[in-house]
């Protein structure tokens, strides 16, 4: 369906060329200070038009809110969110070739399967219009646990075809076991990842290769992939189910429901199953040892990282292969994993197809404005869909610990609550 999330609820509506998208969140706190403007940094971030390898689409992405706030405060009821479509032009797509063939890796065959009538322009609810929604939604979760916990969530572009950040060697086959990589995720930040646009990978050389080779595929009317990494700090311990519903599964189920996304790992991933165990587990040590660790590497910053008032874990690991997560369940550590991304389907290439009867083979050169490759914009839909995973993940803790603390406390030998006086009261 169109809904995520259990306590944090979010509903996204909306096509590629219809009049609007946008979204209703169910369950944001009430007395948070919210307006459009908390909104529409990340809703520019992943606007389309950004630079002259993305799509010249060109749309503003103006959030306005609708319902749920009075006063720039929250109610704590669902708040509707709306984004024009100010520059859709469905007419690009209104033609005999497009409408007998179904694009090549594109959702047309499939959502005709699916519903028996598909949107006539752009891909619908497969295009990548859907997210806005998504990324409006994401800044307010990503507003209330900053404020609750300092959480801190920066995504950035580590390879672009076969041009990597850290480039894979015989002793790293993966960045996930680059300490150079790792050093990476402590310091990174928004700022210094926007500091690299249009590619967003932080290391000049890098973006430069980056930069021409998505430049040299748009040149030939073709598309190229990557991956997206994104790193999640400040998290509070204990989030998370130990089984189906572990934190890495919901995120995994968050990602790889963004459009195009085709694989995920997190921790040491792949690259992990490569090494022995002695290596990969993470030792526990003293969280204050830790931090002290951490500043001495990353400068007197780091301290930044670690926001004043929220208690912390005693214990954290010396190393992180784990990615935060142990059982399922935060450790306290940084969470970070990474996403990929295939080439966008939608291409100016002339491609053999067939008619959606099956009584022809043809030929079709797709038009419309497309990205040649998603992943420098895909930055902030990552770090939207990471906020929704960890807001409802820090929502159901709440909810387990108020439950929990309304009961008499437990004596040492575990004694029978039942006996004790107003048991089962509020």
């Amino acid at each position: 369906m169109s809904t995520f999330g259990d306590y944090f609820r979010v509903t996204t509506y909306g096509e590629s060329h219809c009049r609007s998208v946008g979204c209703i969140v169910d369950g944001v706190p009430p007395g948070m200070a919210l307006t459009e403007a908390d909104i529409q940094p990340q809703m520019t971030r992943r606007r389309p038009g950004q630079s002259a390898i993305t799509t010249p689409r060109n749309e503003k992405d103006r959030v306005a809110i609708q319902s749920g706030t009075e006063f720039g405060i929250t109610l704590g009821t669902p708040i509707g969110m709306l984004v024009m479509n100010e520059d859709q032009r469905p007419r690009d797509y209104g033609n005999s070739t497009m409408d007998m063939f179904p694009r090549p890796s594109h959702a047309d065959w499939t959502y005709l399967e699916k519903y028996g009538v598909k949107a006539s322009s752009g891909g619908g609810r497969s295009s990548a219009r859907e997210t806005i929604g998504r990324v409006a939604a994401g800044a307010i979760a990503e507003k209330y646990l900053r404020l609750a916990y300092g959480v801190e969530i920066v995504a950035f572009v580590t390879s672009v075809g076969g041009v990597h950040l850290y480039p894979p060697t015989a002793e790293h086959p993966s960045p996930s076991t680059n300490p150079a990589y790792l050093q990476l995720l402590q310091t990174i930040d928004r700022k210094t990842v926007d500091e690299f646009l249009p590619v967003r990978c932080p290391d000049a050389d890098a973006a430069r290769k980056m930069e021409a080779h998505i430049a040299e595929f748009r040149d030939k009317a073709d598309s190229i992939g990557g991956t997206v990494t994104c790193v999640i700090k400040n998290a509070p311990s204990g989030l998370g189910e130990p089984c189906f519903d572990k934190l890495e599964a919901m995120l995994a189920h968050a990602m790889l429901s963004i459009p195009a996304t085709k694989g995920f790992e997190i921790g040491s991933g792949f690259g992990g199953c490569e090494i022995p165990g002695s290596i990969h587990n993470d030792p526990f040590i003293a969280a204050e040892t830790a931090q002290k660790l951490e500043e001495e590497q990353a400068g007197p910053t780091a301290a930044n990282h670690h926001h004043a008032g929220i208690p912390r874990p005693k214990l954290t690991t010396k190393t992180n292969f784990s990615g935060g997560i142990q059982g399922g369940i935060t450790n306290g550590a940084p969470i970070y994993f990474r996403v990929g991304f295939k080439p966008p389907a939608t291409i100016g290439q002339e491609q053999t197809t067939a008619t959606y009867d099956g009584s022809s083979e043809g030929v079709l050169a797709a038009k419309g404005r497309h990205d040649p490759c998603v992943v420098p914009r895909a930055v902030p839909i990552v770090e939207a869909m990471a906020a929704l995973v960890l807001m409802d993940a820090v929502m159901a803790q709440h909810a387990r610990k108020t439950t929990r603390s309304l009961l008499p406390p437990l004596n040492q030998a575990g004694a029978e609550q039942s006996k004790a006086p107003g048991n089962g009261q509020a």
